[in-house]
């Protein structure tokens, strides 16, 4: 792992493989370890670079990490590493920075593989409440392990490792309080993409874990609409289709990718 200092904390990533980059990007309590199941397809093709947030995996303990604050240290991961037109796969928070990324800075974006991603749910009442109670003290501390077995949905035995492994983090006060910030970091008025989505001009491809509770289909379908020209396809996976269904996965993202490339080189 190489680690660099960034605003938001000290940063890891991995980097493997050799060619057009791909950037992958973890969602909260998780680490790069969930995407295990696809990286070798990956790095055959490409530079595989995958990172674990602040806070999280073998980055130095953080509990005051925020959402918008993943989202600024990505920034300063591209430039550090002088990446330019990388493809970005983000699932949950992680989708909600490369969609920002691509926002703000398209020229650093060849293209967005969006998973089950946080940051297009318009922010209302009802939604501060939503976040406001999953970053509850007594649901990080009584609810969080049935919670990520519910939203992972479970269907392979690497499936139950990311699960060990979110548990494992979340038990800890270190980890309960990193889960908590972001969740309550959600609330943030920058986290809610919705406005700015239809400005978004890379290619992007949707791909969403139908059994996925906390964010169901409907908010894939509402990122869809609002963002042009994407895709969308839908697995009957739960919030980590990477992870539970690698192979349609691939099928899905492999082809995707070689466009982008393609669409870089013309």
């Amino acid at each position: 792992m190489h680690t660099m200092h960034t605003t938001a904390g000290e940063l890891a990533y991995e980097d493997t493989g050799a060619g057009p980059a791909v950037v992958l990007l973890h969602a909260n309590l998780h680490d790069h370890h969930d995407f295990d199941p696809i990286v070798p397809a990956l790095a055959a093709e490409h530079r595989v670079i995958a990172v674990d947030w602040p806070g999280h995996g073998a980055s130095e303990p953080n509990p005051n990490v925020t959402a918008v604050g993943f989202a600024d240290a990505l920034v300063e991961l591209v430039a550090a590493l002088e990446l330019d037109s990388a493809v970005f796969l983000g699932n949950s928070v992680g989708g909600f920075a490369a969609a920002r990324l691509a926002l703000d800075h398209p020229e650093r974006v060849a293209g967005l593989v969006l998973v089950n991603t946080g940051g297009f749910v318009r922010q209302s009442p009802l939604t501060r409440a939503y976040c406001n109670l999953y970053g509850s003290g007594p649901v990080a501390r009584y609810w969080l392990p049935r919670s990520v077995r519910n939203y992972t949905k479970p269907m392979s035995p690497h499936d139950d490792a990311v699960i060990e492994r979110a548990i494992r983090f979340g038990a800890t006060d270190t980890g309960r309080a990193t889960y908590s910030a972001l969740w309550h970091s959600f609330n943030d008025p920058g986290y809610d993409l919705t406005a700015r989505a239809p400005e978004i001009t890379a290619p992007t491809l949707i791909v969403w874990g139908s059994r996925d509770p906390i964010l169901p289909l409907r908010y894939g379908k509402l990122a869809h609409a609002l963002i042009p020209n994407s895709q969308l396809h839908v697995l009957p996976t739960g919030h980590l289709p990477f992870s539970s269904a690698p192979q349609e996965f691939l099928d899905l993202v492999l082809p995707f990718l070689r466009n982008s490339v393609a669409s870089r080189e013309s």
